[in-house]
């Protein structure tokens, strides 16, 4: 399997898996919600960076989501605490592949699988992310391109479960309404539906 540089990975990869790697790693390192802003992600206030977060996510999953960002050090914070399985991050609308998303467990695992350079995902159940507020990425087919243009997406979500195209019919290509299958050819494609469900 070929190693990749830290260069060859798109920054919503990179964001995603340290913020996901942080989640995982929460067990055993003490984190406590703050209220000053020494996030990476923006100079927002906490409040600001809460509602940004929600605002991934539908109403009813974002209201009990545990709500997490990183600080200075990169290390995470919890802005919130949450209850049902989610947890949602503010993002940085400012960096290309940075959105604010709300993810749930078995999406942490397949992403920390990723990270990991498994050779397929290990969770044993579809996992759920939303990107409700909209994105910006590099690529539907290369998890890794950092140098494409970017592309700005509408509302989306995502399920988390590794989908091939030629069985499910859908298509490869981005599209602004329905569903198609992003980072098609890889352990880690999955669907991609435009708009909110």
């Amino acid at each position: 399997m070929k190693l990749l540089k830290r260069s060859d990975v798109s920054p919503t990869f990179i964001v995603a898996m340290l913020l996901i790697a942080g989640m995982l790693l929460r067990s055993s390192a003490q984190t406590t919600p703050t209220s000053q802003s020494s996030s990476l992600s923006s100079g927002d206030s906490t409040q600001v960076k809460i509602a940004r977060a929600m605002s991934a996510g539908p109403t009813e999953v974002a209201k009990a989501a545990r709500i997490v960002d990183t600080d200075a050090q990169g290390k995470m914070v919890v802005l919130r605490e949450g209850n049902n399985g989610f947890t949602c991050m503010p993002g940085n609308l400012k960096v290309v592949g940075e959105p604010p998303m709300c993810v749930d467990a078995p999406s942490v695992q397949l992403f920390a699988d990723a990270k990991a350079h498994k050779p397929k995902p290990t969770n044993t159940v579809p996992g759920i992310t939303y990107m409700l507020a909209g994105a910006t990425q590099r690529s539907d087919s290369d998890p890794y391109d950092a140098m494409s243009p970017p592309i700005t997406v509408g509302p989306h979500w995502m399920i988390m479960w590794p989908f091939d195209p030629k069985t499910t019919g859908l298509p490869t290509a981005h599209k602004p309404t329905g569903a198609y299958i992003m980072w098609a050819g890889s352990p880690y494609a999955h669907v991609h539906i435009m708009g909110r469900p």
